[in-house]
This record gives structure tokens, sequence and C-alpha cells, in this order.
């Protein structure tokens, strides 16, 4: 499905994939539409994504909160990059919170991104891009330059070979700039595996992951140099360097990300 810019009802920046009979073989999602929610899955019954319908901006799911605890790494980000952009909940949030924050995101489905109107995703402007890639080229194209990268890439058969390969790991590492960091959600798959070659990637110490109490997932962090003066911590101090309704938002995340890091 080839849209440009102008013609593409959610306001997006189309590339061309590498082969046009792959991007037309790519599944169709199912919206399930609801009095409070909205919902993205593709096969199986399962929610890929979650808009609460008088609060399209908020993080519903509980894993996707977590992984912007990766701001607790770098709380003034001024770059964060996206593979996959489902139902758009964390570029939307994003975009609406951190005002000096330029996000990218990479989608590979062209019928995820016609979705972009219904699930409230705001029209590309110059703090918000959304190309049609294949996220592994995309993240492999863009050595040095996200200060977080997320990574919650999944087709109708969970998360493609493309995106749990090591190469692909490498690739994240690289695509960060100094002091970055990484957060993936891990759901229904190896996760042993994807944790043994981020630890390749990143080094043994600079990997961690957390589950989610309500939910099969899991979410991964990795990151260069040494985050944490004196390896903790300090909420108070990075609340500070963060927009307030955001900090707000998310202090019960940060507060049990920040209890785990202590007690890892």
């Amino acid at each position: 499905m080839d849209r440009d810019a102008a013609g593409d009802p959610g306001g997006t920046t189309v590339r061309q994939p590498a082969s046009a009979a792959a991007a037309a073989a790519t599944a169709r999602p199912v919206i399930l539409r609801g009095w409070r929610h909205t919902d993205l899955q593709f096969a199986g019954g399962v929610s890929q994504s979650r808009m609460r319908t008088f609060r399209p901006g908020h993080l519903a799911v509980d894993y996707t909160r977590t992984m912007m605890a990766s701001l607790l790494w770098r709380p003034r980000p001024a770059l964060i990059g996206m593979v996959g952009l489902g139902g758009g909940s964390q570029a939307k949030f994003c975009h609406r919170h951190l005002p000096q924050t330029r996000v990218e995101v990479a989608e590979n489905n062209p019928h995820v991104i016609a979705l972009r109107r219904t699930f409230r995703v705001p029209h590309d402007d110059a703090r918000l891009q959304v190309l049609l890639a294949d996220g592994a080229q995309w993240v492999r194209e863009r050595r040095g330059r996200f200060d977080i990268l997320l990574v919650d890439g999944y087709d109708a058969s969970g998360i493609p070979a493309g995106l749990s390969s090591q190469r692909f790991y490498d690739d994240c590492r690289d695509a960060l700039a100094p002091g970055g960091v990484f957060a993936s959600n891990l759901y229904a798959t190896d996760f042993a595996d994807h944790l043994a070659k981020l630890r390749r990637s990143f080094g043994a110490g600079r990997v961690w992951m957390l589950e989610e109490a309500r939910q099969s997932n899991r979410v991964a962090f990795a990151w260069l140099d040494d985050p944490f003066p004196e390896g903790r911590i300090d909420l108070p101090a990075i609340a500070r360097q963060l927009p307030p309704r955001l900090a707000k938002d998310l202090a019960g995340e940060f507060a049990r990300v920040a209890e785990a890091w202590r007690a890892r």
C-alpha cells in the first residue's frame, strides 16, 4: 500500500519498504471497539494495543508504563526512537508529555499505520515522525542517534526474527547516543534467549529485566555507560528534571522500578 505524506490520512512520512510484496503480505489487524476501550489485535485474540476511549493519551497497559521508566536513565531525552507503532500509546504519551523531545517511530505494517487516526495518533510534525519501514534496517541506519530506544515490534506470530537476532541487538546498542538506554517488551517468547543476546551486545552488567505482576510481559532494559551515581536511583532528583505532569503520572512505576533496582 503506497501513500505519500500528503495523501496519508494520518500524516505519516512513508518510506517504500524493501519489498512491496512483503508489505502487502502483512496481516490486517482487528479493531475491537468498546465503550471504555479500543483494542488492536492480530491472531489469537491477544490485544497488542489498548486505548481508553476518553483518555486516548493514557498508557493503559502496564508494560508500556514500565518501558517509560527508561526516563529514569535519561530524564531529558532529545530523541526517542521506537520500533513498532501499534496503537501509538507510547508515541502519543511522549508527544504530549515531553515537549522538548523528538520522537521517531518505525512501523513495517501499512495496515497498522492506516489506523493512526482511529487511535488518535497525532499527525507528523516537528516533534513526531512515523515511518513505514523495516525496524531492523531502520535501527541499523541510525548509529549513535537515540537517547532512548523502545522496541515493541510484533506481528501475528510474535516477535519477528529480524527483531530478535544478535545483529539486531548489536545495532540497537550502536543506535544509542552516549549514555543511552534501550527497553523492549518481551511477551510470550523465550526471554532467556533475548537476554543472552542483549548481554553479549551491552555487557552482562548492563542488562536488566522486570516482570509484570498482572501480565505475561517482561521488560528488558539495557544501557550504555554507568546510569546512576553510587549505583542508586535518586527519584527526587530525577523527578525534578521531568515535566511535572509526567512525573506525577508515572510516579508509581518509577517507585516500583527504583525499588526493584535496589533489590536486584
